[in-house]
């Protein structure tokens, strides 16, 4: 535990000098009496013996109260704030078809299921992604329409939240793969979110010029990325899927595609065009045109592989800030004065009252 205002803790000393004081400057009440022998005899009550308890707890509640004034805190935990990371947008197809099953860790789940687990692992760490806690990270879902899940967040606690959360598409009029809406909606957000950044750090420039404090480390960010994963065409949706990379491409955003399909037995055509529902050459077309790679995967694993690719490029170098989060602790000792000072008043009204 500390202080915030350690100096205020030399007002104990008053204590001390106030307790001699009074006991220096006490006087006696006296009568006339023709003896005191009878006085003298008679037994001291218990009320007088502990009367000095009232002393006790009248300078306890004023040690108590000195030491709130002091600001007592105990410092809980370090928080890291990094002032430099990657904005990304995690974009996620929950149509129908992400029902299909698909093999990970030896176990057959859905599509949607296997993909929350690896996108858990890439945001949080595990599988042997070290995770992005530097990072700002947003969640967008879609099927016929494109959701912003979660928005754009440095604590990842609350999307991973979301992340769980997420269910397939129920009905017609929700079904659907609207890939260039979805595609157009986590654009925007990215552009959004580095308009904010910046109109905040020029905020903070300005006070700290006028006000001629140290200016602390702006967050900034290194590149924007969007990380779209399917199993589908596009069938829904106001924007075409290419006309969204290129306006993505002009706000600075690279993309990576990850389409998830069976490995197909035989090569012929039709089969491929059977087996695998998604539009790999579109998919393809959105990477390049935006700087990304397209990958396909089969299974968890190999879905994992693709994210710690993605993982490697995408790499920040952690500069970061340290804060203490404190929690204050000058209520419990001015409560405890406050009670004190209660009790010396109820007893010297009550069990030590005297008549002067």
């Amino acid at each position: 535990m500390e202080f915030y205002s350690p100096w205020l803790l030399l007002l104990l000393l008053v204590v001390p000098v106030a307790a001699f004081i009074e006991v220096w400057r006490r006087g006696t009440a006296g009568v006339r009496f023709s003896s005191l022998g009878v006085l003298k005899a008679s037994p001291v009550s218990l009320r007088l013996r502990f009367r000095w308890l009232l002393k006790v707890l009248r300078y306890g509640c004023l040690v108590l109260l000195i030491v709130a004034l002091a600001r007592p805190r105990k410092g809980t935990e370090l928080l890291s704030i990094s002032t430099e990371g990657v904005a990304m947008e995690i974009v996620v197809d929950r149509s129908s078809s992400m029902k299909a099953q698909m093999l990970y860790e030896e176990r057959e789940l859905d599509r949607l299921a296997v993909s929350k687990f690896v996108i858990k692992d890439f945001v949080a760490g595990g599988n042997g992604l070290k995770g992005r806690p530097q990072d700002l990270i947003g969640l967008i879902t879609f099927a016929r329409y494109a959701d912003t899940t979660c928005p754009l967040v440095h604590g990842h606690n609350v999307l991973l939240e979301f992340l769980a959360g997420i269910k397939h598409a129920v009905g017609r009029n929700e079904d659907g793969t609207a890939i260039g809406d979805a595609l157009a909606l986590a654009g925007a957000r990215l552009k959004k979110a580095e308009e904010e950044i910046i109109a905040r750090n020029k905020k903070f420039r300005k006070e700290a010029v006028e006000t001629g404090d140290k200016q602390a480390d702006e967050f900034k960010i290194k590149s924007k990325v969007i990380v779209l994963l399917t199993d589908g065409k596009n069938t829904a949706g106001q924007y075409r899927p290419l006309q969204a990379a290129q306006l993505v491409k002009e706000w600075g955003i690279k993309v990576y595609t990850i389409g998830i399909a069976p490995k197909i037995k035989r090569l012929d055509i039709f089969s491929m065009l059977q087996v695998s529902g998604v539009d790999e050459r579109l998919l393809k077309q959105i990477a390049q045109t935006t700087g990304g790679f397209y990958a396909r995967a089969a299974n968890g694993e190999e879905l994992l592989k693709i994210y710690e690719e993605i993982d490697k490029l995408e790499k920040t170098e952690v500069k970061s800030l340290e804060f203490t989060s404190y929690a204050e602790q000058f209520g419990d000792f001015a409560l405890g004065g406050l009670v004190l000072l209660g009790l010396e008043v109820l007893l010297g009204c009550t069990v030590f009252r005297k008549i002067p």
